[in-house]
């Protein structure tokens, strides 16, 4: 599923979601570098962009408190709600009379329920396909003399160089997991305390850990990104901080003990 199919689909979704809600003004959805994914038909341009302004303003504040999952906004004439459904924002504009806990049952139901759908069509519809390498002509075969006897058997006792490189035994860590939340927060990356990570990089001196591997006591195992833990009460505690997406994946909750080992090949 190309881009263009992507957003069509996500166009009649917000269509649909406004016949079923009608005190839904405007609805759209944008990407996490906040650009336009699709929009209803009924939006006009204008309330888009002074939509996108007050949703970079929120995201600046919302650095300072961690990050929120979803923030509503009140104005003179309605509400401007914004919700984060894993790698998008969904942005919503109702009237202050709108039943707020049927508008979020709508739209958290029904455009999960759609992401899903086309994420099984299509694994990564945001991404740009990849461009086609360029296919070089192959070169004539050109029959060479048979080499003589003697030349073959000196290049087979030839040693052959070793070209792997031994690295060291891969440290495991046990860590027990903490929720990892917050607006912006990626659903892919986990955070552990900063010195594991420093002693994984010295460790491996010729590269730097960007990934690691984690694995529960139940055998389920994946790999995500990580970073340092970025509150200073819960570093050097021995902690994990999972997103809810992973949780799901490794069957593991707060509190629980993981594996933890720096991905090298």
């Amino acid at each position: 599923m190309d881009n263009e199919v992507y957003a069509f689909a996500l166009k009649n979704t917000l269509d649909e979601i406004q016949k079923i809600c009608p005190d839904i003004k405007n609805a759209f959805v944008l990407t996490k570098n906040r650009e336009l994914i699709a929009s209803d038909g009924d939006t006009p341009e204008k309330t888009i962009t002074r939509a996108v302004n007050a949703f970079e303003e929120m995201l600046e504040k919302a650095q300072a408190i961690g990050g929120v999952e979803d923030v509503t906004i009140e104005g003179i004439n309605g509400r401007l709600n914004v919700s984060r459904l894993d790698e998008i924002y969904l942005v919503t504009v109702t009237s202050k009379q709108a039943d707020l806990d049927y508008v979020n049952t709508v739209t958290h139901v029904i455009v999960p329920t759609i992401l899903r759908l086309m994420e099984k069509l299509s694994p990564a519809p945001l991404k740009k396909n990849p461009p086609t390498p360029d296919i070089e002509p192959e070169e004539p075969t050109v029959e060479r003399d048979e080499e003589p006897e003697t030349e073959k058997h000196e290049k087979q006792l030839e040693p052959k160089e070793e070209s792997e490189t031994i690295l060291p035994e891969t440290p495991v860590n046990q860590l027990i997991v903490e929720d990892l939340k917050g607006l912006l927060a990626p659903s892919d990356t986990i955070r552990i305390d900063s010195t594991i990570i420093e002693e994984w990089n010295e460790l491996y001196e010729d590269r730097t850990i960007e990934e690691a591997d984690i694995e529960t006591f139940g055998g389920k195992s994946t790999r995500c990104k990580v970073k340092p833990i970025k509150e200073s009460k819960l570093d050097g505690q021995g902690k994990i901080q999972i997103p809810s997406k992973v949780q799901l994946t490794l069957d593991v909750k707060k509190g629980e003990l993981v594996r933890v080992k720096p991905a090298v090949e």
